[in-house]
């Protein structure tokens, strides 16, 4: 029998693909077609666990979210917890955004790429438990209730046991909203440590006595002000006097006097002006005034006003100065100062409203947030006994490896 051409070929085909078969070459069945198995918790986690910088829900550095204020079953060693409360500002309003924003500036730092040059550490990864703590609900028409709110926060998550046995109590890190919020942090604070040194950054003194906010139509809930918080605090016994420090700033004066600089240095605050950065030999002449004043063991609330920034770098704020410093100026100083005893720290005044496209504002509080972070969580690793540095190529960190030894 003769074959065509064509059913010679078909023939071809088939004992070749029957000889596929025999050799295990199967053809791949799609995925769509085959009997769906459910995986296992494990396999889900290897799967969709991962989170690129632009997925994923908005929490800070993609961070796990739990209300903590509602969950006492969840303990952490570091909470980053919004304030979105704004109504105590003197111009514009718009920080009640603030939190929002700046976590989702924070998109790009991450677990797997958090790793900080500069401390050889990857806060992330490190000793503590970090989670974001989600918002404080401020009611925005009471500024009465909303101090009460924000204290009864303080107070609840400052109590909370951590899970390292490294701290006796967690760590906040406040997004904001407005500065006002730096009041109820102290109340709740003192209530653990008593009087705390301050070490504000920001273009304003914020101890102004709340006269200095002049109006025909006084009363006693005006006195709560994002000017006048530190001034309640220090007559209230929070601050410790003589060991806290102003830094960046440049800010106007009451009246026709020095009277404001009088009543600051009567709540014993050290003035560095914005200028004086220049002065001192830069960023490290301003460590070191900062460092001599407080030192290593007094507990101290870090709170950085993002207006302590030039606004033509940090635009988005409620009262924006010229002649501030630069993000890159500040992000040094913060570096420098690793070793101070922070026991709380905010980032406020961040009002997207009034930013840039390229949201840099935003940005920067992000950026300040990573570096305040990584600063705890380095000097947790120093009260443990151990240390963490990077070995760079010359000796003197960058492009190294991470090395953590014990001091002891």
């Amino acid at each position: 029998m003769k074959l065509s051409l064509t059913s010679a070929l078909l023939l071809c085909n088939i004992v070749l693909g029957y000889a596929g078969h025999s050799h295990g070459q199967e053809e791949e069945v799609p995925l769509h077609q085959k009997p769906f198995v459910q995986d296992s918790v494990e396999e889900l986690q290897r799967k969709w666990s991962f989170e690129w910088g632009f997925g994923g829900i908005s929490t800070f550095a993609h961070l796990p979210h739990t209300k903590c204020l509602t969950s006492t079953d969840t303990p952490f060693d570091i909470g980053i917890l919004g304030v979105p409360f704004d109504t105590a500002v003197s111009y514009r309003p718009g920080a009640r955004f603030g939190p929002r924003a700046i976590r989702a500036a924070s998109a790009r730092q991450t677990s797997f790429r958090g790793f900080n040059t500069r401390a050889g550490i990857n806060p992330y990864s490190s000793w503590a438990k970090i989670l974001d703590c989600g918002d404080i609900p401020v009611t925005p028409v009471d500024n009465a209730v909303a101090l009460t709110q924000m204290t009864s926060a303080y107070l609840e998550l400052a109590h909370r046991p951590p899970i390292s046995s490294t701290l006796k109590l967690p760590k906040i890190i406040s997004l904001g909203g407005d500065h006002s919020l730096a009041l109820a942090a102290l109340r709740g604070l003192n209530a653990i440590h008593g009087p705390i040194a301050v070490l504000h950054f920001d273009a304003h003194l914020d101890t102004w006595h709340p006269s200095r906010y002049p109006s025909p139509w006084p009363s006693a809930q005006s006195q709560f002000n994002h000017g006048s918080m530190f001034w309640i605090a220090s007559n209230e016994g929070l601050v410790l006097n003589g060991s806290s420090v102003h830094a960046g700033l440049r800010t106007r004066l009451s009246g026709d006097d020095w009277a404001d600089f009088a009543d600051d240095e009567r709540q014993g605050f050290l003035r560095i002006q914005a200028d004086d950065i220049d002065d001192v030999g830069g960023p490290k002449g301003v460590i070191k005034l900062i460092m001599d004043r407080i030192g290593t063991e007094v507990p101290v609330y870090l709170s950085v006003d993002i207006d302590v920034l030039d606004p033509g770098l940090a635009p988005g704020t409620g009262t924006p100065e010229a002649g501030g410093w630069t993000s890159r100026e500040l992000i040094r100083i913060l570096r420098g100062i690793e070793g101070l005893n922070v026991v709380g720290a905010d980032i406020v005044e961040v009002a997207p409203a009034y930013d840039g496209a390229g949201e840099q504002t935003a940005l920067a509080g992000a950026q300040v947030a990573y570096e305040i972070l990584t600063s705890i969580v380095k000097r947790g690793l120093l009260d443990m006994g151990k240390t963490a540095e990077v070995l760079g190529r010359d000796g003197n960190g960058g492009g190294g490896e991470k090395v953590v030894k014990d001091e002891l």
